[in-house]
């Protein structure tokens, strides 16, 4: 299998014979709205052209419709056709949206021999866990293939201990950024919290994604390299992709 960043959380895997995208968003850089008034988002141009970026898929999974993970750009790109997974509640607004192929996953699906479990997070803490309302991860399954755990947007929480602790998954996608605003605790994993997923899982590889492309980020590519590096992290055991490069597995 092999998975390519593009760029935030936005990536292109090829598992079981079958490529799909993630959380597609296809805006130019400064396309969009500053988080925390520091720079219009995002704040890197893709590693290739949105075409590319969506050439010869053949299914979008979605964590939640945030416009950093769904933005207008992929919605005006994306053939109307295309086969959409996504979970409960999202299914209407992207009715609205045009697309007609959209599969709600309650809990898990089986779709061309892999199996697709969601999993549930926590965007946040305390009142911003609330406004940032619900997201889900996913479990990808398949014969011959190793078991792949895409957490998305979550801070290290109990839902996410438990599918580490219940799937032992070999592949860990994190969103390591650590993006928080002024009056918030983080919304989703920083370095420290990504070390501890990777010492719940110490078999399994970690890749931190959803890094250096917003501006309510706080934890960079350099800065987790630095603690994972201080916390005696293994470099065969975290990677951090840049955006564009294949990962293969």
């Amino acid at each position: 299998m092999q998975i390519q960043q593009i760029r935030n959380a936005t990536f292109r895997m090829t598992y079981a014979g079958k490529l799909f995208l993630t959380d597609p968003v296809l805006s130019p850089r400064h396309a969009f709205e500053s988080f925390v008034g520091i720079s219009r988002n995002p704040l890197t141009d893709l590693p290739c052209t949105p075409q590319e970026v969506i050439n010869s898929i053949e299914m979008v999974i979605l964590s939640h419709l945030h416009p950093d993970h769904f933005d207008r750009a992929a919605q005006d790109i994306l053939p109307k056709n295309t086969p959409i997974f996504c979970q409960p509640g999202d299914e209407k607004r992207l009715a609205k949206k045009g697309f007609h192929a959209v599969t709600v996953i309650e809990q898990s699906a089986n779709w061309q021999g892999i199996k697709l479990i969601r999993t549930h997070g926590q965007h946040g803490t305390g009142i911003w866990a609330e406004r940032m309302g619900d997201v889900s991860g996913y479990v990808f399954q398949a014969e011959n293939e190793p078991t792949v755990y895409w957490a998305g947007d979550t801070i290290w929480c109990d839902a996410v201990r438990q599918v580490v602790a219940d799937v032992q998954p070999d592949i860990i996608v994190t969103h390591s950024c650590g993006a928080k605003f002024p009056d918030s605790d983080p919304i989703i994993m920083d370095a420290e919290q990504t070390i501890t997923v990777c010492r719940a899982a110490p078999k399994a590889v970690v890749v931190a994604i959803h890094m250096e492309a917003l501006d309510h980020a706080t934890v960079s590519r350099d800065d987790l390299r630095a603690f994972a590096r201080r916390a005696g992290i293994a470099n065969h055991q975290l990677l951090i992709p840049v955006d564009g490069e294949i990962l293969s597995f």
